[in-house]
């Protein structure tokens, strides 16, 4: 008998430790940043590669000093980067564009020049904590982020207040960035002047992100791993899986939402735009971008694109 009580105490001692160590393993596999996220040329190769009539677009702002740094510290102590752009006829509109999963702000500048070529708008555009040049060792999924984006807000207006006599801004995110845009929305105490919110295929909790990406990635069942991960994570980052959950944040959001999604979308399920839009309250708009894969929406309908985000803007007073 006590030999038996020892090979079972030895086997529920061994699955503990596999089961810790994966999700050990599976916590950094899915938070590490970028390891040449400093790569500042290969992001505007990628850039150019996907749009190729932006190279010129930015050499003409570089060639005018229009596309500049900016580096701030956070409330944490951290100091991260943002580029900005003004626009001679901003009229105190003013847009903060956040980029996706270990991406960073040059590789969303197709939206900056939409916001500054088409809309006229000064424009924003973070790195995120632990992406681009911005200081950070963990992703934190746009959980975190909403805090690092809602001081931006605050240095933006700061940034562009002699544009104007009024401010109008608009936080735009995309993936992990429109994640980041709708836990912001949900915070009680946003400043007046931010109006709106375009999200473009974010997902309705890390949970069900990760849900979805265990399976297809490692095919695997969400118990036990994501369980243990997520409390993994709250002991490392102060969060859980389940607690970053932007459907749970857009439901206390009363401000204007667009919210866009391609119905091609495999790595973010378009059916999660469904639970997003149902938990919203009006004022909502929703855009749904026929045959574009994950993250391709404006990359495949620019003009369209244009077209919903200026005409949701236009119905904001």
């Amino acid at each position: 008998m006590r030999k038996f009580k020892w090979i079972c105490v030895t086997v529920v001692t061994l699955v503990v430790l596999c089961v810790m160590g994966a999700s050990g393993y599976l916590l950094h596999f899915s938070l590490q940043p970028d390891p040449n996220r400093h790569d500042t040329d290969s992001a505007y190769r990628v850039l150019y590669g996907q749009l190729p009539d932006m190279k010129p677009w930015i050499d003409s702002l570089r060639n005018h000093g229009l596309l500049r740094d900016t580096f701030v510290a956070m409330p944490t102590g951290e100091k991260h980067h943002a580029l900005y752009l003004r626009a001679d006829s901003a009229h105190g509109r003013t847009a903060i564009v956040v980029h996706g999963y270990q991406d960073c702000a040059v590789k969303f500048l197709y939206l900056a020049r939409m916001y500054h070529r088409d809309l006229h708008y000064n424009v924003l555009l973070p790195d995120l904590h632990a992406h681009g040049l911005s200081e950070g060792d963990a992703i934190q999924m746009g959980w975190k982020d909403r805090l690092d984006v809602k001081h931006w807000v605050q240095v933006a207006e700061q940034l562009f207040r002699d544009s104007c006599c009024a401010s109008r801004m608009v936080v735009h995110g995309v993936s992990m960035g429109a994640a980041t845009t709708m836990c912001l929305a949900g915070e009680p105490d946003l400043p007046n002047y931010l109006v709106a919110f375009v999200e473009d295929c974010g997902y309705t909790s890390v949970w069900d992100e990760f849900r979805v990406q265990l399976a297809a990635q490692f095919s695997l069942p969400a118990f036990p791993l994501l369980y243990t991960a997520s409390g993994l994570c709250g002991l490392k980052n102060g969060w859980t899986f389940s607690e970053a959950s932007p459907v749970k944040a857009v439901a206390a959001c009363q401000r204007p939402m667009l919210m866009i999604h391609g119905d091609a979308d495999s790595f973010v399920p378009f059916a999660m735009l469904a639970d997003l839009y149902e938990a919203k309250p009006k004022p909502k708009a929703m855009w749904v971008a026929t045959g574009s894969a994950h993250a391709r929406s404006y990359i495949d309908n620019p003009s369209q694109y244009t077209a919903e985000v200026t005409r949701f803007l236009a119905n904001i007073r």
